[in-house]
């Protein structure tokens, strides 16, 4: 069983930055591809980053692309979220997911992950 914690989240204003982190608990972590998700109010959850497990390949959401990177530190078993130059319309909920995944393929499929976080909300003011 793999249980993901996030934190980091918060308030701030437009052009901004936070570091999301999601610390991971289990011995898969080294080999699991990891990602963020996010959801806003009354939207359906899309897809931010991943990273494989060895960091060799990573994935973005266009809209994130440039502003947004994900990291991750095997050896503390976490990943991170550094989100800058932030948005009104980045506000959302932001989730951590993994899947164990020995080959380094990412997705951008919510489904393709079995362990998810609860969350970790995100305000970004104008």
């Amino acid at each position: 069983q793999v249980q993901l914690v996030e934190s980091g989240g918060g308030l701030v204003q437009a052009g901004g930055s936070l570091r999301l982190s999601c610390a991971a608990s289990g011995r898969t972590f080294s080999r699991s591809t990891m990602a963020w998700f996010r959801q806003a109010q009354g939207k359906e959850r899309e897809f931010v980053a991943a990273m494989s497990w060895s960091g060799a390949n990573t994935d973005y959401a266009d809209s994130v692309k440039g502003r947004f990177t994900i990291s991750r530190d095997n050896a503390k078993n976490t990943v991170y979220l550094q989100m800058n130059s932030l948005k009104p319309e980045d506000t959302a909920v932001y989730y951590c997911a993994s899947v164990w995944r020995p080959y380094n393929s990412v997705s951008k499929a919510g489904p393709d992950y079995d362990y998810w976080g609860q969350g970790t909300q995100v305000t970004v003011s104008s």
